[in-house]
């Protein structure tokens, strides 16, 4: 089993400032939050409601986002100009305001590194954690992608 940085959604949630710092080399001085990037990949994976009619979409001026092949929500931060019109449109409130920042780090998980994320050793709270984890449905432990493992009530559309 291979380690994977592992996410507590509902951890990170109780924190009132990510106080986490990013070690990845491509995040520019105005950025050092790519705990919030993960936050968002796991938010729209695992709690996005996947609404068939997204409020979220059509409140986007500038088509920032969208519903990807696979259902999964993805906000394009390059065309994102932070204006929040999703988050305030979404019903469930499952797009968080503050990782809706303009900029965003894009997560390289400190692969190839051999060392602990910079993340991990930061978060006060043990929300983010670099261990091997196996996926558990009754744990509410899931997979996001190859190097990313989330805690969260994992919402699924069963006969709504």
């Amino acid at each position: 089993m291979a380690k994977r940085l592992f996410i507590d959604l509902s951890k990170c949630d109780n924190c009132e400032k990510c106080a986490v710092s990013c070690s990845y080399f491509n995040k520019g001085a105005a950025s050092d939050h790519g705990i919030l990037e993960l936050r968002e990949l796991a938010t729209f994976a695992l709690i996005c409601r996947r609404c068939e009619e997204a409020a979220c979409v059509a409140s986007c001026r500038f088509e920032a986002i969208e519903r990807q092949p696979d259902g999964v929500m993805k906000r394009h931060n390059m065309r994102c100009v932070s204006c929040k019109s999703c988050s305030h449109a979404c019903p469930f409130g499952t797009i968080y305001p503050e990782t809706l920042s303009f900029h965003t780090t894009r997560c390289d998980f400190c692969s190839g590194t051999g060392q602990e994320p910079t993340c991990v050793i930061g978060c006060v709270n043990k929300a983010v954690e670099y261990r091997e984890v196996a996926e558990s449905q009754k744990d509410g432990i899931w997979f996001v992608g190859d190097h990313l493992a989330a805690k969260a009530p994992k919402w699924d559309k069963k006969g709504v």
